[in-house]
């Protein structure tokens, strides 16, 4: 599937006393980047919860951290999908400072109910735009 790509600046609130990305942070640059995604794919985080009665949730996460990036530094957050599941999907994302790679990570989010929060079976409707 398509390679996403979404830019974010580093602000000093980003960064530890060392000046340099907090690791924790690449995982929320990641989380936007999905966010995005979505919203890029046509798929409304509120239309998911009020129609479908659905949510996309993080399962799992691991990250692999590579170069520090620095305040100021424009990064670009990258995240394509791996794997589409019946409820669930693997995302590889990546940080990229110009031509450096800094984070590299699988993430699976997991489709539950508002209600119940157990697993539910993506909408087809939403399966639709993702493999579109």
């Amino acid at each position: 599937m398509n390679n996403f790509n979404w830019n974010v600046r580093v602000y000093y609130e980003d960064t530890d006393a060392g000046g340099i990305v907090f690791y924790a942070n690449y995982l929320k640059f990641f989380e936007r980047a999905r966010t995005e995604w979505l919203r890029a794919t046509g798929i409304h985080q509120q239309e998911m919860t009020q129609v479908h009665q659905v949510m996309f949730v993080v399962k799992a996460s691991t990250v692999e951290y590579h170069a520090p990036a620095r305040l100021d530094d424009e990064l670009r957050i990258t995240a394509v999908v791996e794997k589409l599941g019946r409820a669930s999907i693997v995302f590889a994302q990546e940080a990229w400072c110009g031509e450096r790679l800094l984070a590299s990570g699988k993430i699976k989010v997991g489709c539950v109910g508002t209600e119940s929060l157990r697993p539910a079976v993506i909408p087809d409707v939403i399966v639709e735009k993702i493999s579109a």
